[in-house]
């Protein structure tokens, strides 16, 4: 007869992604514990000696924006020669002060307005080399921070390396080995789990690969009301069992403090508390009154959830619908009505954390994959492209354009050739705002941009 082996705390952690996504047959609190394990006293917490005062919060614009009709080169005459029925008049292009030649998308009113306040910085020509025309492989490629598109999300690598000390060599030894250190950090991780772990919150179906790191798991919802245990649902006689693990309350036998089922009670009271957290967060009705559409409910959630107290370090967010392939229209249409959500969704954001009193403490990147093609497609609209501008908000931010509009004259099979390399702009976030050392999260030396103020 084979003796059954024991279910340890490495195997439980490591086994995460596993348990997450077996959830017609693992209990959902256990699944939920996967995603959630941090300090039942004080909300989602950071790692002692890790500053939790600086947040990050990321705006995927999916389906690849056309930077071209957001960024205006209106000095530029091959612009309208490629597209002669959509691109913006320089009549219609809100001017950016400091810019010569260089306007936004008259839909971008809302983001002017934060430039013109010092609030907002404009990132131009951004791109890889040997850029890649699909929509997922892109998009991996800027998750991974990773041209071949493999590994951890590098907002994964960051908490594992803040709150674990993931792929962090000793001081004055040599590195360990990657199985050595993914020991220590999944040792490290079970013994803290209830003080140090800090994940990320993604609003949305799924947790963006950008957040999924080898230690910590980021949390994913679409709404706080479904970030449930949903035991109770299915039959009321499942409530009693379920708060009773939560409450630490043995059913039959007392539980030794260092057992496995002692380890699934704490990370239950963990994943129920957390829950409970961040419903009465997003709960708490915003000061400023957020635009309707889809990104400004997710950012109305977000500012409910910095104002509750929440210890979160990085929110992810997302709008999708940016994949113009035709009737994308140039002043009024599909394109003005994405780019009007965005900014206005922003907008009411920075304002909410105005009012509260965080505005200092937050910072908001947007990105989209790619750009589009520089000529106008047959169906009026654009084609997958390359290069694209990034958008930075913030008190901490430095304004203005960053960087030279790509040229329209050297392209790559029609294709702008981008100027700054994603990486620097991550690295100036990770080195200038989130504290850490982009060397080690990028795995890689990208040289920062002068995008944050100095402090």
């Amino acid at each position: 007869m084979t003796t059954p082996t024991s279910f340890t705390r490495r195997e439980f952690l490591g086994s995460s992604l596993t348990l997450a996504s077996a959830s017609l047959a693992v209990p959902a609190f256990i699944q939920g514990s996967a995603y959630a394990l941090h300090n039942a006293l004080g909300g989602l917490s950071s790692a002692p000696g890790v500053s939790d005062d600086r947040i990050l919060v990321v705006v995927q614009l999916g389906g690849g924006n056309d930077g071209l009709n957001t960024v205006v080169p209106y000095g530029m005459n091959q612009y309208y020669r490629a597209r002669p029925a959509i691109a913006i008049a320089e009549k219609d292009a809100l001017k950016l002060s400091g810019s010569d030649g260089i306007g936004i998308h008259p839909a971008m009113t809302a983001l002017r307005e934060m430039y013109d306040n010092g609030l907002a910085a404009v990132v131009q020509g951004v791109g890889y080399p040997n850029p890649n025309r699909s929509h997922f492989k892109s998009m991996d490629i800027w998750q991974t921070a990773d041209t071949s598109a493999t590994g951890d999300g590098w907002l994964g690598r960051y908490f594992d390396a803040e709150c674990c000390g993931y792929g962090k060599g000793e001081s004055g030894t040599a590195p360990k080995s990657p199985k050595a250190q993914r020991a220590d950090a999944t040792d490290a991780a079970s013994s803290r789990a209830q003080t140090t772990d800090s994940p990320g919150i993604a609003i949305g179906r799924t947790a963006p690969l950008a957040m999924q790191g080898r230690m910590i798991k980021p949390i994913s919802f679409e709404s706080a009301e479904l970030f449930r245990w949903a035991g109770q649902d299915i039959h009321a006689s499942l409530a009693d069992p379920y708060n009773r693990i939560a409450r630490r309350e043995p059913a039959a036998t007392e539980v030794r403090p260092d057992s496995n089922a002692a380890f699934l009670m704490r990370t239950s009271l963990d994943a129920q508390v957390s829950s409970e957290l961040i419903r009465k967060a997003v709960a708490l009705r915003p000061a400023t009154a957020f635009p309707g559409n889809e990104l400004g409910r997710q950012l109305s959630m977000v500012s409910s959830m910095i104002r509750a107290g929440l210890k979160t370090r990085v929110y992810y967010v997302t709008q999708g619908g940016f994949d113009t392939h035709s009737g994308q229209g140039g002043p009024q249409g599909r394109h003005a009505n994405l780019l009007r959500d965005f900014t206005t969704a922003v907008k009411a954001f920075q304002d909410e954390l105005k009012a509260q009193g965080n505005e200092g403490r937050v910072l908001t990147m947007a990105f989209s994959e790619f750009g589009r093609r520089v000529g106008q497609n047959a169906s009026g609209g654009t084609d997958h492209g390359t290069a694209a501008p990034m958008f930075l908000f913030g008190t901490m931010v430095k304004p203005g354009v960053h960087g030279d509009h790509p040229s329209l004259q050297d392209l790559d099979d029609g294709d702008l050739r981008y100027r700054i390399d994603f990486r620097n702009v991550y690295a100036s976030v990770l080195d200038d705002w989130m504290k850490a050392s982009s060397r080690e999260i990028l795995e890689g030396t990208y040289k920062g941009l002068a995008v944050i103020k100095k402090g």
